[in-house]
């Protein structure tokens, strides 16, 4: 998606691996450790005339219990504090790089993880949505301010029916990295997350290998 005057796309991620994997010719990342107070702060300094277009890149709760880890999705829209419509030329080519390895469907943003099968489940009964992030939200409000086109590309990594431990959100950096020592002192308060963070890694292997191929397909700008 690389504009002719050479502008490039801002890709805005919530841990350093999904930048790493979204990197690229005509790309620029930026990354807040699924932190949406500090992602608005600074998208509030960042002048959108520098940029072709903005995209959500990373992992995604599921709502719809039909979806399992490494479905690929992309938004039709975001429900946040309001409800933003994603670009539907941007869709296309998203939908033509990738094909039949994709799902366009509805996104809700949270401000806060939803953690819980309870809670993801009034999750989509509020709003619709068939995947939970992090950052789509803040980043079609971004793009709603500066009239940019937006789209998100998630991969989904915890389904429907699955608790994630406390360790999922405590683990992370403001930067996005990980926090080792967080890490174990969060185990050596709750040891019996581990039997769960067993499984969200294995959920996450599969995610993250479903965005390298994702992002191996849509080459230099995103498509």
């Amino acid at each position: 998606m690389t504009a002719p005057s050479g502008k490039s796309v801002l890709v805005v991620t919530g841990a350093t691996f999904e930048a790493e994997i979204a990197a690229g010719c005509g790309v620029v990342t930026v990354c807040f450790g699924a932190n949406p107070s500090r992602l608005r702060a600074f998208l509030n300094e960042t002048d959108p005339k520098n940029f072709r277009a903005v995209i959500s890149f990373g992992l995604a709760g599921g709502l719809d219990p039909a979806l399992r880890p490494g479905h690929l999705l992309i938004a039709d829209q975001v429900v946040g504090a309001g409800t933003f419509q994603a670009n539907s030329d941007m869709n296309r080519v998203l939908q033509s790089a990738l094909g039949g390895k994709i799902r366009r469907c509805h996104f809700s943003g949270v401000d806060t993880a939803v953690m819980t099968p309870q809670s993801k489940a009034t999750l989509r009964a509020a709003t619709g949505a068939s995947a939970v992030d992090m950052e789509t939200h803040v980043v079609a409000e971004f793009a709603e301010r500066g009239h940019l086109p937006w789209g998100a590309l998630r991969a989904v990594c915890d389904p429907a029916s699955r608790a994630l431990p406390p360790l999922a959100t405590a683990g992370l950096k403001p930067d996005g990295g990980i926090d080792f020592g967080a890490t174990l002192k969060s185990l050596a308060r709750n040891p019996l997350q581990i039997p769960a963070l067993i499984r969200t890694g294995i959920d996450t292997a599969i995610a993250v290998a479903a965005l390298r191929r994702a992002r191996g397909l849509l080459g230099a700008g995103f498509g």
